[in-house]
């Protein structure tokens, strides 16, 4: 069996390097994954969800999605369409005023949310009735949208949710 892809996707005006993906993809290489993260500058929502599929279907076997806010979207998005083992998704932009009607349902594997208390930009309340709907593990720490003065209980609760999946370590 082939080495599940671990893909993330940065927010609206993050980087695919930024602070969380980079502490976390240090979490996946310790385990037997092949680790991308795709960038989505200058992309609207459509063309990064189109970008992102293009992505995955290129790849063979399964992929594990990661997502934060606008990319927990994206990631949910393609995550019906294809083989995905997983989605972890931080401060998910879902029933956002106006579009509710365009939160995605996610693929019928393991969907682990982590969510600030005090996010001014996606309301914690929109993970917790989504977490709800979907049956996922929801975190609910001490933080704001960008979730970085708690990175390392970010990147706890990855390796946690890689273990959880069956992904072996590497030697």
């Amino acid at each position: 069996m082939s080495e599940p892809h671990l893909i993330f996707s940065h927010g609206l005006d993050g980087s695919p390097w930024g602070l969380k993906i980079t502490a976390m993809a240090e979490v996946a290489r310790r385990y037997q994954v092949h680790v991308e993260s795709i960038d989505y500058a200058n992309l609207d929502t459509a063309a990064r969800v189109q970008r992102r599929l293009e992505v995955c279907r290129e790849l063979s076997g399964e992929v594990i999605l990661v997502g934060s806010s606008l990319g927990a979207h994206v990631a949910t998005t393609v995550s019906t369409q294809v083989a995905t083992r997983g989605l972890y998704l931080l401060a998910p932009a879902f029933f956002m005023p106006g579009f509710e009607q365009y939160t995605p349902e996610p693929a019928q594997c393991p969907v682990t949310i982590v969510h600030g208390w005090n996010d001014d930009v996606v309301r914690v309340e929109n993970s917790i009735r989504f977490a709800q709907q979907y049956r996922c593990h929801l975190h609910v720490v001490d933080d704001d949208h960008r979730l970085h003065a708690q990175v390392d209980q970010v990147c706890d609760l990855f390796d946690r949710f890689l273990h959880r999946l069956g992904v072996p370590r590497r030697c």
